[in-house]
């Protein structure tokens, strides 16, 4: 029996937010064909960044993996509003296949750790999706972010219509 994507969230003790409202010219998603890419996503909660400033230097590792993570999950929120609007009759269940994720990293100049600090959200597409949260990946180290957020996180998902 496959488990569906609403009720492994609630096994991981996820629930998602309200998609965040676009914060310049540039919207949360847009698909194209049957692949949608989710713009870059901050960690914020209940509309407060949870983690700012520069791996290195202001975060450790761990940190600025918790704050990929709730990256993820804003991605997440993103991602069921677009399958919520294009296929409705499976929400999230239409996703097949985690196909990238694109992290950027704020971090001091002799930060080396970007891709541990990005699996916080690699990590958490594999716990939903399992098999097909496997992506390819590629994780940047910045000199700031927006907000002063730590970590910035976008992703590009393939739906099953």
């Amino acid at each position: 029996m496959t488990v569906k994507i609403e009720e492994k969230l609630q096994q991981l003790g996820i629930t998602l937010p309200a998609v965040a409202a676009p914060v310049a010219n540039y919207v949360g998603w847009t698909v194209s064909g049957n692949t949608v890419y989710v713009s870059g996503q901050l960690p914020t909660a209940n509309g407060s960044l949870t983690h700012s400033g520069h791996l290195g230097t202001d975060l450790t590792i761990e940190q600025g993996s918790l704050a990929a993570r709730q990256c993820a999950i804003n991605i997440l929120a993103q991602l069921k509003n677009a399958c919520d609007t294009l296929v409705p009759v499976k929400g999230l269940d239409a996703v097949r296949k985690t196909l990238k994720l694109e992290g950027l990293v704020s971090a001091s100049p002799d930060f080396k750790d970007h891709p541990k600090v990005i699996n916080g959200a690699s990590d958490l597409m594999v716990d939903v999706f399992g098999e097909a949260g496997k992506h390819a990946r590629v994780a940047y180290g910045v000199a700031s972010l927006p907000l002063g957020a730590a970590v910035e996180v976008a992703g590009i998902f393939e739906l099953d219509f």
